[in-house]
């Protein structure tokens, strides 16, 4: 498979549409490795050729037929497209149509024609003039970005272009709106995320053809057009107001202010102050039902105040670093409402805004023991069992171990709605052999403490492992599995998840003696009164701690 690359660009491989073709080019490489096909590759990079503007003398049709009279680099061109199997057209929209250069190459093509009049058979235009050589078989690929939050109603000079040149639906065309996203790198999660969908294509193309859902992934808008918009006016760093220059740190408070999403709004207003402690600037986000203002005096009342260099806010809006690392680090503080930090990819995420988002996987499979398409983990599906035992068992062990086995075997089925942990089967499987001990007699006396102990013993044994029990289950309220690659709340799950573990493993002390008295079928009521507590203490511990750390204390 021989491919020709010609970067159209006059920014050469610093190009923001380059970064598309790169990427389909690293899905066709792919693509082609499994379908065992190997790959020769050709770049012509337009700004480093010399083309000088065709004369239009057709010199190359009657003097010296299929060979220009200008001595440059088009006959090197020339000879390079007829070598291609696919020609890869990578260029920015320029005022509608192509850069100046890569038409002065296309126009210089003119020596690969006949001059004899031709009717065309696709019905684009009036008249052809047919190739010289032959070019069936071989293939057309265009990328390109435009910098209008849409690419509907701007590329119909393009199309009529190639159109003309590869007729009519005779090229893939692989075209993206808001292309100057893919230079900031305060949003190369959302870009990143597009650049992947563009490596399938390239995967997908050489592998018989783009997929259906792939070409809806490709057509879906980075931003919507309200924030699109916002963030590109803000990019400029001009007032609105009066045409001045504004500060670094200012532009890059409207731009994350633009990301700001309305449906999140809690149903009160929230200020949230930005001083950046190493320019000594401060600016304030207020964020509303109907949208976000910046505040650069007559400042409010903030919600949440973030201290920190806007050095470090950059990096961490850029991916460099993860922002509770460095919370966790010390590097910046938070004050006032902590709960705005615990729900910032709500606030200023991109959620879903009008159906054109991109959708992404909520699971990271590095923590999954499953394949990922279920909704959420439950944690009554963890405790049902347990539950079930020493509810039922102390008021009747046989009957009781049987109710238990029943309630086991049925545990599957949430499996289809949930998404199911290790602590889930553990569950089940536990409960299980504690019912059959009871069966073949074992003493309820000796099985029930012994199920306490059971059950506290995996809260402790899983603080050795990488993701306490607790953050299993506590992650669906803090963005899903993201949450679990988030220290703070990781170090917040690993606490609880201790506490929770030392509270089951001494209740058999005390279920012991009770179930040598007359109020042994009351142990499962009496057991359930310090969890309660306990549950109450996680709710706020889950919001204390994290506002502590973020306070610097």
């Amino acid at each position: 498979m021989k491919i020709l690359v010609i970067n159209g660009s006059p920014k050469g491989k610093t190009s923001n549409t380059y970064k598309l073709t790169c990427a389909f080019l690293d899905g066709m490489k792919l693509g082609a490795e499994e379908e065992k096909d190997m790959v020769q590759l050709e770049e012509l990079q337009v700004n480093q050729l010399e083309l000088k503007p065709c004369l239009g003398c057709f010199g190359c049709w009657n003097k010296t037929p299929g060979s220009c009279c200008i001595q440059d680099h088009m006959q090197e061109v020339i000879a390079k497209l007829l070598w291609a199997d696919i020609v890869i057209w990578s260029f920015p929209l320029y005022y509608y149509t192509v850069p100046g250069g890569l038409k002065t190459l296309i126009d210089r093509q003119l020596p690969m024609a006949l001059p004899f009049m031709a009717e065309r058979e696709d019905g684009v235009g009036e008249g052809a003039h047919p190739s010289r050589y032959d070019m069936s078989g071989k293939k057309t690929v265009l990328i390109s970005t435009c910098g209008f939050y849409t690419t509907k109603g701007n590329y119909d000079g393009i199309y009529s272009l190639f159109d003309h040149m590869c007729g009519k639906n005779q090229y893939t065309s692989i075209f993206c709106g808001q292309g100057e996203l893919f230079r900031v790198p305060e949003v190369s999660a959302r870009t990143g995320e597009y650049l992947e969908y563009v490596r399938r294509a390239g995967r997908e193309y050489v592998k018989g053809g783009i997929s259906e859902k792939t070409w809806e992934l490709l057509s879906c808008l980075l931003y919507p057009k309200e924030i699109f918009e916002r963030m590109a006016d803000a990019s400029w760093g001009i007032s609105k107001e009066n045409g001045t220059k504004e500060s670094e740190a200012l532009i890059f408070t409207r731009q994350m202010a633009a990301l700001y999403r309305k449906e999140s709004f809690p149903g009160r207003e929230r200020v949230l102050e930005m001083y950046y402690t190493d320019i000594d600037e401060c600016y304030q986000i207020v964020m509303g039902k109907e949208g976000s203002r910046v505040l650069t005096d007559d400042f409010e009342t903030f919600t949440t105040r973030i201290e920190t260099p806007v050095t470090l806010w950059r990096s961490i809006g850029a991916g460099e670093i993860r922002g509770d690392e460095a919370l966790m680090k010390r590097l910046y503080k938070v004050k006032g409402d902590f709960d705005l930090m615990l729900k910032w990819d709500d606030c200023f995420g991109l959620g879903k805004s009008d159906g054109n988002d991109i959708k992404n996987k909520d699971y990271d499979t590095e923590y999954d023991i499953d394949d990922g398409k279920r909704a959420n983990t439950n944690m009554m599906i963890f405790l049902a069992p347990w539950i079930i035992f020493w509810t039922a068992v102390p008021f009747d062990g046989y009957r009781g171990a049987f109710f238990c086995l029943g309630a086991c075997a049925l545990l599957p089925l949430f499996f289809y709605q949930n998404k199911k942990t290790i602590y889930d089967l553990l569950s089940g499987a536990c409960t299980a052999v504690l019912a059959l001990a009871l069966l073949a007699g074992i003493a309820a006396r000796m099985v029930i403490p012994l199920s306490y102990f059971v059950f506290g013993l995996m809260w402790i044994v899983s603080c050795f492992l990488k993701i306490p029990l607790s953050a299993h289950y506590s992650m669906n309220g803090y963005g899903g599995t993201k949450a679990l690659k988030n220290p703070l709340f990781i170090k917040t799950n690993w606490i609880l998840t201790l506490l929770w573990g030392i509270l089951y493993l001494v209740t058999p002390v005390w279920t012991y003696e009770i179930m040598g008295t007359e109020a042994a079928s009351l142990t499962g009521l009496v057991n359930a009164a310090l969890p309660v507590g306990m549950g109450i203490f996680t709710g706020w511990f889950q919001k204390w701690y994290p506002a502590k750390v973020a306070r610097g204390e």
